[in-house]
C-alpha cells in the first residue's frame, strides 16, 4: 500500500510539473512595412589587400501597419508619414590577397540606436553587433562578378530579459549569394543578391520543433553609379520576408504563450561611397 501511494504522488508531480509549461502557440502578428534608408560609407584600401570602412545609415519608416490576432483578441495598428526607425554605425576591416582575389575575409562591429525604444534608457535603445564573415569570389571578364559569403553575427543586448524568452548574446548565420554586372563604357553597374538568415541558439522554448529555424529572407536589386573615380551612389530596393517566435511566459498561469510574428518589409534606399 505504502509504494502505492509513492507512486501516486510521483505520477501527481510529474504531471504538475509536465503541465507547468503550457505551451500554447495561438498568437499571431503580421506586419508590412515600407522604409526610406540614407546612408554613407567611408573606405580606405591599402596595396597589401587590407580595406577599413566606417558606415552610417539612418533608417525611416514611411508606413507601417501591424496586425495582431490571439484566441482572444484582433488588433491593427496603423501609423503613417515619416518616423526615426533606426541608425546604424558601422566599423569594419577585410582583406583580401592582392593576388588571390577569390577569397575576402571580413570582420566587424556595429552600434545601433532604436528610435522606438524611448530615450530614457540607453540599455534600451543602445544594441551592439559584431560579426564575422568569409567570402568566395569571381569575376568573369567583362560580364559579372559572382559572390557567396557566409557571415556569422552576433546581437547583443545589454538590458534585463528573462534568458528562457530571449539572449541576451543572439547568434545567427547569415548567408548570401550575389551578382554584379558589368556595362562595358558605362559608370552604372546593376547588382543583386539573395540572402537567407538562420538562428544559431534561439532559446529552447522558442525553437520550431525543437530546432533552430530560418527567421529571415532578404532580397535586394540596385545599380551602382561612379559620379567619380573615387566615389559613387548606390540606388537599391530590398525586400525583407521575417519571422520570429516571440515567447512570454508567464508567472502565474505557468504557461509559455507563442506569438508568431511574420514581417514584410519593402526599402528603398541611397547610400554615398567614398573610396581612396
Amino acid at each position: 500500500m505504502r509504494r502505492i501511494i509513492y507512486t501516486i504522488v510521483a505520477l501527481i508531480a510529474l504531471s504538475a510539473s509536465a503541465f507547468a509549461w503550457d505551451y500554447n502557440a495561438t498568437g499571431e502578428t503580421t506586419e508590412q512595412t515600407v522604409q526610406m534608408r540614407v546612408g554613407a560609407d567611408f573606405s580606405k584600401k591599402w596595396d597589401c589587400g587590407v580595406r577599413l570602412t566606417l558606415g552610417e545609415e539612418l533608417r525611416f519608416n514611411l508606413y507601417d501597419i501591424e496586425k495582431g490576432k490571439t484566441a482572444k483578441n484582433i488588433a491593427i495598428d496603423t501609423s503613417y508619414g515619416a518616423s526615426f526607425y533606426k541608425s546604424y554605425t558601422t566599423l569594419s576591416l577585410a582583406y583580401a590577397h592582392p593576388h588571390f582575389t577569390y577569397l575576402k575575409i571580413d570582420a566587424g562591429y556595429t552600434l545601433r540606436l532604436l528610435g522606438d525604444k524611448g530615450w530614457s534608457d540607453h540599455n534600451e535603445f543602445l544594441r551592439h553587433r559584431v560579426f564575422f564573415g568569409i567570402t568566395g569570389q569571381y569575376t568573369f571578364t567583362n560580364i559579372a562578378k559572382l559572390y557567396i559569403r557566409e557571415r556569422v553575427v552576433c546581437d547583443m543586448r545589454t538590458d534585463s530579459v528573462n534568458l528562457l524568452e530571449k539572449n541576451k548574446y543572439n547568434w545567427s548565420l547569415r548567408s548570401r549569394i550575389g551578382a554584379e554586372f558589368i556595362v562595358p563604357g558605362k559608370p552604372v553597374k546593376p547588382y543583386t543578391y539573395v540572402e537567407l538568415h538562420n538562428t544559431l541558439n534561439a532559446p529552447e522554448y522558442q525553437q520550431k520543433d525543437g530546432q533552430q529555424y530560418l527567421s529571415s529572407v532578404r532580397a535586394q536589386v540596385g545599380v551602382k553609379w561612379r559620379l567619380t573615380k573615387m566615389s559613387s551612389l548606390d540606388f537599391y530596393y530590398r525586400f525583407t520576408y521575417g519571422y520570429d517566435r516571440d515567447i512570454n511566459i508567464t508567472k502565474n498561469k505557468g504557461k509559455i504563450e507563442l506569438t508568431e510574428e511574420t514581417l514584410y518589409k519593402h526599402a528603398f534606399g541611397i547610400t554615398y561611397n567614398l573610396d581612396w
